[in-house]
C-alpha cells in the first residue's frame, strides 16, 4: 500500500526504496511496483524488474504481472519485447487470460501490427468490454475506420456492454470518414445508454460534428454542456479553426480564459492556425509572443509550423524561410511543404526550388512535391523545367495521389475520381453537369483555365476542369438530395481555384448551402460567397 501511495503521488523513486527495503515480498508487491513503473512511462525499469522477479524464483508471476509488462511495452512500442512476452505467455499457458490477451492485442495495435492484434482477438475464448474497446481503438489507430465501425456493430448485435472508450473510438472513426449519419446514430446510442454526460465522449462528438461539416451542431452541443473542462474548450476552438471561423476562435479563446481555464499548447495551435487561414500576420505574431510571455508555453514544432504557414500564406516568403532556418528545431516536411505551397500561390521560384530540394530528400516517395514544383514551373511557363520535373517523377518510385471526392447519400458513400466513368449513373451525372455549367455561365461563371497546368489549349483545359471530382459529386447530390438539405462533399486534396469559383456561383444559382472539406479546411458556400473569403 505504501508503494501504491508513493506511485500515485508521482514519487516512484520513493516507491522503489520501500520495495527494496521489504524483507519479504508477495506477488502483489512485485505487481504494484511493475505497475508503478508502467504508469510512469518507465518501460525499461518495468522490464528489468520483471526479469529480477523471474530470477528471484520465490515470487510466482500471474496474468496481472504479464499484462503490466505488456502495457509498458505498448508505451514505447517495443515490438521485439512484445513478441518475446507473447511467447512467454504461451509457454506459461496465460495467453488465453482476458487481461493478457487484451494487453497483447493493445500493444500489437499500437505498434502497427494490426494483423497480429486481430489474430489475438479472434483466438480469445473470453473477451471483456475492455478487450472489445481495445480492438476498436486499435482499428482507429491504424486508420482502419470502416473495420472499427463493423466491429462496433458486431458488438451491438451481441448485446455487449458499450463503454465510453469504445464509443469515443467509434465516434473518431465516424469523424475521420466524415459519415454524419452514423455519427448521429452514435449520438442517439450515447443518449440511451447514459454516456452523454461523459465529457470525453461529448468531446469526441463535438469533434465528429465539426469534421463532418456540421459546425453549428457542434457548437450547440458544446453550449449545452455544464461544467466544461479544458479538453472541451480545445475541441470546440479546434473545430472553429478547421472551418476558418477565425473570429469565433478568438472570441472562444477569450471566453475560455474568462471561465478560469488556461490555454495550453493545443489551444495555441488552433489559434495560430486560424490566423493563417485569414492571413492575419500581426495577430498571429501577437499570439505567438503571448504564448510565451503570458502563459509560459514554449513554442513547439507545431507552433512554428503554424507561423511558417501564417507568413507564407500572406506572401512573406522570405520571412517564412528565415523562421524555418533560425528556429531551435529541425524543419519538418510539413513546414517545407507549407513554404512550397505558398511559393506556388505567389509564383516564387527561388524559394520553391529550395523547399522542393528539401522535400525530395525527406519524402522521396511523395509524388505531390514533384507535382507542386512542376505546377509552379508551368504557371511561370517554364515548360522545359516542367518536362524535366515530370521526367524526374516518372523515373522515381514516387506515386501521385489521385484526386477524389466523396459524398454520403442515403447511408451510402459515393466516390468520384476526375473524369469518373464507373459510377452506375455516370451518364446522368455528366448530363446534369453540362446543363449546370451552361446555366452558370449565364450568371458570369468563366472556367479559370489558368488552374489547369497542362501544356494544352484552353478548350482542352476547360474540358479537363469541367470533370473535376467535386463537380461530379455536386451534380450527383443535386439529383438525389432534397433542396432543404446541405450538400457535404469531402476531398482528399486541396480544392482548385476553378472549382472554388464554380461552387460559389452554384450555391447562389441553386439556393443551396454547399460544404466542401478539402485536405486543409472547410469551405462553406452560401449565396455566392465562401466562408474563407477567397483566401485559402
Amino acid at each position: 500500500m505504501l508503494i501504491n501511495m508513493y506511485s500515485k503521488c508521482g514519487l516512484v523513486d520513493n516507491a522503489r526504496k520501500v520495495f527494496d527495503g521489504m524483507p519479504q515480498r508477495s506477488i502483489v508487491s512485485w505487481n504494484t511496483m511493475i505497475g508503478s513503473y508502467t504508469k510512469d512511462g518507465q518501460t525499461q525499469q518495468a522490464l528489468a524488474l520483471f526479469m529480477d522477479m523471474q530470477r528471484d524464483g520465490n515470487s510466482p508471476f500471474n496474468e496481472f504481472t504479464v499484462s503490466n509488462v505488456l502495457c509498458a511495452c505498448a508505451i514505447k512500442c517495443n515490438v521485439f519485447e512484445c513478441k518475446q512476452l507473447h511467447g512467454f505467455a504461451i509457454k506459461a499457458g496465460m495467453d488465453w487470460y482476458v487481461f493478457v490477451g487484451t494487453a497483447l492485442l493493445d500493444v500489437y495495435a499500437k505498434c502497427g501490427l494490426i494483423k497480429e492484434a486481430i489474430k489475438v482477438f479472434e483466438c480469445m475464448s473470453e473477451r471483456s468490454d475492455v478487450t472489445w474497446s481495445s480492438m476498436v481503438a486499435g482499428f482507429v489507430q491504424n486508420e482502419l475506420y470502416e473495420e472499427a465501425l463493423l466491429l462496433f456493430r458486431r458488438a451491438q448485435v451481441m448485446r455487449l456492454e458499450i463503454n465510453q472508450f469504445m464509443v469515443s473510438a467509434v465516434i473518431s472513426a465516424c469523424a475521420c470518414l466524415a459519415v454524419l449519419i452514423e455519427g448521429k446514430q452514435l449520438h442517439a446510442v450515447m443518449s440511451k445508454t447514459g454516456l452523454g454526460s461523459n465529457l470525453y465522449v461529448v468531446a469526441s462528438l463535438i469533434d465528429m460534428y465539426a469534421k463532418c461539416g456540421s459546425i453549428g451542431e457542434a457548437y450547440a452541443l458544446f453550449s449545452g454542456i455544464e461544467g466544461k473542462n479544458v479538453v472541451l474548450w480545445n475541441v470546440m476552438i479546434s473545430g472553429f479553426a478547421k472551418h476558418a471561423y477565425s473570429m469565433e476562435v478568438m472570441i472562444l479563446f477569450e471566453k475560455m480564459q474568462q471561465a478560469g481555464f488556461l490555454p495550453n499548447e493545443f489551444t495555441y495551435v488552433s489559434v495560430l492556425s486560424s490566423c493563417s487561414h485569414l492571413g492575419m500576420v500581426e495577430k498571429g505574431k501577437s499570439y505567438f509572443n503571448l504564448m510565451v510571455k503570458q502563459h509560459g508555453i514554449f513554442p513547439n514544432v507545431l507552433h512554428y509550423s503554424c507561423m511558417v504557414d501564417v507568413l507564407g500564406r500572406a506572401g512573406l516568403i522570405r520571412e517564412a524561410y528565415d523562421l524555418i532556418v533560425t528556429m531551435p528545431f529541425d524543419a519538418t516536411a510539413s513546414m517545407w511543404g507549407s513554404l512550397l505551397a505558398s511559393c506556388r500561390n505567389y509564383g516564387n521560384l527561388e524559394f520553391a526550388e529550395i523547399a522542393a530540394k528539401q522535400l525530395f530528400e525527406m519524402e522521396p516517395d511523395n509524388a505531390g512535391n514533384h507535382v507542386l514544383l512542376s505546377n509552379i514551373y508551368a504557371a511561370n511557363r517554364k515548360w522545359e523545367e516542367v518536362a524535366r520535373t515530370r521526367k524526374l517523377l516518372k523515373d522515381s518510385e514516387a506515386r501521385k495521389e489521385k484526386g477524389k471526392s466523396w459524398i454520403e447519400i442515403k447511408d451510402k458513400v459515393h466516390t468520384f475520381m476526375v473524369g469518373e466513368r464507373r459510377h452506375p449513373r455516370i451518364a446522368e451525372i455528366y448530363s446534369k453537369l453540362e446543363k449546370l455549367v451552361e446555366d452558370l455561365k449565364d450568371l458570369g461563371y468563366e472556367p479559370r483555365t489558368e488552374h489547369d497546368l497542362h501544356d494544352v489549349g484552353d478548350d482542352v483545359k476547360e474540358e479537363l476542369l469541367r470533370h473535376h471530382s467535386e463537380k461530379l459529386a455536386f451534380s450527383f447530390a443535386l439529383m438525389c438530395l432534397c433542396s432543404s438539405v446541405p450538400i457535404r462533399i469531402m476531398k482528399n486534396l486541396r480544392i482548385c481555384g476553378d472549382c472554388h469559383s464554380f461552387m460559389k456561383i452554384a450555391s447562389k444559382f441553386t439556393c443551396r448551402e454547399i460544404i466542401v472539406r478539402d485536405v486543409t479546411r472547410f469551405h462553406h458556400f452560401r449565396n455566392g460567397c465562401c466562408s474563407c473569403g477567397d483566401f485559402w
